[in-house]
């Protein structure tokens, strides 16, 4: 057994452990967690304990993950993104599952690797490019459900600011406006308002609890309906202001929809212009060869 071998299983009987110490059915869980659902405090998940690998192991892996995000031009903390994205899992959950994910594709790339035996650079690319890989395809989900959130988010909002400006200019206050939309809405924007009431039930005032919400969500339309939303105390007619900044975000998304559609109508040209000039390249091929080969009298 090569030397190359002996690390490759190596590497792979430690992450098995890894793993397999993540499961319930594999490590015997401590007395004090066997307890915890029939406590008066109600189930919760147990954290890792601190002799657990996930314990030890996590908050390197964590610190390496997030410069390799910052490398490539992520700056915002893991939190804040799983926040954005709305998905109910804290960071731990989310660094562990990289983690498996990553360890899996260890074992799949030192497989193919002793399987195939190719070379040592082949080899190399297999063995490390393939937990990266899987370990990348998790930030980029996390990537995709930000983006398709904030542009669900951009869509409803002209709605949910104009139904605030006709509550306004019925009469009702701005937390009022702010419960009744989040009780009765559905959607992205409905959720991240609930959770903009709550904070002010909870004693923030209504400024902090929107400048909160436009933080977490990261949207130029979102701040600035939360500056117009922020004079409420001083503008007499803020229904109007609101009313104003709802069509501006209608706009906005009508010219960014716009642009869309333009970019995927140039789109379409491109299998026309391949079908239409590779026929035409060989059919002036022809022509050019026979009249090399004349020219070199081969």
């Amino acid at each position: 057994m090569s030397v190359v071998e002996l690390v490759l299983l190596v590497l792979l009987g430690a992450g098995l452990a890894v793993v397999l110490g993540e499961l319930r059915w594999f490590r015997r869980r401590p007395l004090a967690h066997r307890l915890r659902p029939y406590s008066p405090a109600g189930p919760a998940t147990p954290a890792p304990t601190p002799s657990s690998p996930a314990a030890v192991l996590l908050p390197l892996v964590d610190q390496a993950l997030d410069r390799a995000a910052s490398a490539l031009g992520i700056g915002d903390d893991l939190g804040t993104r799983l926040a954005r994205a709305d998905v109910g899992t804290d960071p731990a959950a989310f660094r562990i599952r990289q983690v498996v994910h990553g360890l899996i594709g260890l074992a799949a790339g030192a497989a193919l690797a002793l399987a195939l035996r190719p070379g040592g650079v082949l080899a190399a690319v297999l063995v490390v490019g393939l937990p990266v890989l899987c370990v990348l395809a998790d930030e980029q989900r996390l990537s995709n459900r930000i983006a398709q959130r904030s542009h669900v988010l951009q869509l409803e909002l002209p709605v949910v600011a104009e139904q605030l400006g006709i509550l306004i200019d019925a009469g009702s206050s701005l937390p009022a406006a702010l419960a009744r939309i989040a009780d009765r809405g559905r959607g992205a924007a409905a959720a991240d308002l609930r959770r903009v009431v709550l904070r002010i039930r909870r004693g923030a005032s209504e400024a902090e609890a929107l400048a909160e919400w436009a933080d977490r969500t990261d949207v130029g339309a979102v701040r600035r309906l939360v500056a117009v939303l922020s004079l409420h105390r001083e503008a007499g007619d803020l229904g109007r202001l609101i009313s104003a900044e709802a069509r501006a975000i209608r706009a906005e998304t009508h010219r960014e929809l716009v642009e869309r559609i333009e970019r995927r109508s140039q789109l379409v040209w491109i299998p026309v212009t391949v079908a239409t000039l590779v026929p035409g390249l060989l059919f002036l091929a022809v022509p050019f060869v026979s009249a090399l080969a004349q020219v070199t009298g081969a």
